[in-house]
C-alpha cells in the first residue's frame, strides 16, 4: 500500500491534497480514505469487483482472477497514458472502518476535459459514500490540473449512478457535446464545470 504522503480534513468535509492527487492519499471528513491505486490493492479489490451485479450497467466483466487484476493495476501505476497525453488517476476508496468499498477514477485529457468513473460494492450502496468520495476527488483534480470540464457517462437505465452524478452537480451535456464525444444512444453524458 502507498504510504500516506500528507492529507488533512478540509472545511465542510472536503479534502484538499498537499501533494499531486495521483500519488496522494486523501482523507475525507472522518468517513473514508482515497488511496492511490496500486497493484498491491488487487486482492482486496478483487473481493469487491468480482460481484457480477456491479456490471449490470457497465461494458466490462468482473476480473477473472486476482493476478489479472494485479496486472491491470500495475499497468496504470504510472498515472499516465503510454503516450503521456492523459493523466490516469485512480484511487481505492476505504470506508470509515478501513474496509475497501470501491474505486473512483479521473482521466484528465490533454485539453483538460476529465472523464470520471466510480464503482462501489453493493454493501456500500445508498450510504452517500460514492457521492462524498467522488466529490473529494473532483475537488483535488480540479485544483491540481485546472480541469475545464468533468464528464460522467452513465447508462440511462442506471438510476443509482445518475443520482450520484446529479447530487454532485452534474447535468445533461448539450447535444453537440454528446455527438462530438460519440456517446451511445443507451447512455447519458453528464457534465459539470469546475467552480
Amino acid at each position: 500500500m502507498t504510504p500516506k504522503l500528507g492529507s488533512f480534513a478540509a472545511p465542510e468535509g472536503r479534502s484538499v491534497p498537499s501533494e499531486r492527487p495521483g500519488g496522494t492519499e486523501l482523507t475525507g471528513w472522518q468517513s473514508f480514505t482515497l488511496e492511490p491505486r496500486t497493484a498491491a490493492h488487487a486482492e482486496a479489490m478483487f473481493a469487491v469487483l468480482a460481484d457480477p451485479a456491479l456490471y449490470e450497467f457497465v461494458d466490462e466483466s468482473p476480473p477473472v482472477s486476482v493476478e489479472a487484476l494485479r496486472d491491470r493495476f500495475a499497468r496504470s501505476e504510472s498515472r499516465q497514458s503510454p503516450d503521456g497525453t492523459e493523466h490516469w488517476l485512480n484511487w481505492v476508496v476505504r470506508g470509515a472502518s478501513r474496509e475497501v468499498a470501491g474505486y473512483v477514477q479521473a482521466t484528465v485529457e490533454a485539453n483538460l476535459d476529465t472523464n470520471v468513473a466510480y464503482m462501489f460494492g453493493k454493501a456500500h450502496w445508498g450510504q452517500g459514500l460514492a457521492t462524498r468520495a467522488v466529490s473529494s476527488m473532483l475537488d483535488a483534480v480540479a485544483i491540481e490540473f485546472g480541469v475545464t470540464r468533468f464528464f460522467i457517462v452513465a447508462e440511462r437505465a442506471n438510476p443509482r449512478s445518475i443520482r450520484v452524478a446529479e447530487r454532485l452537480g452534474f447535468a445533461a451535456a448539450p447535444a453537440e457535446v454528446v455527438v462530438r464525444r460519440r456517446i451511445a444512444a443507451t447512455d447519458v453524458l453528464m457534465q459539470k464545470l469546475p467552480p
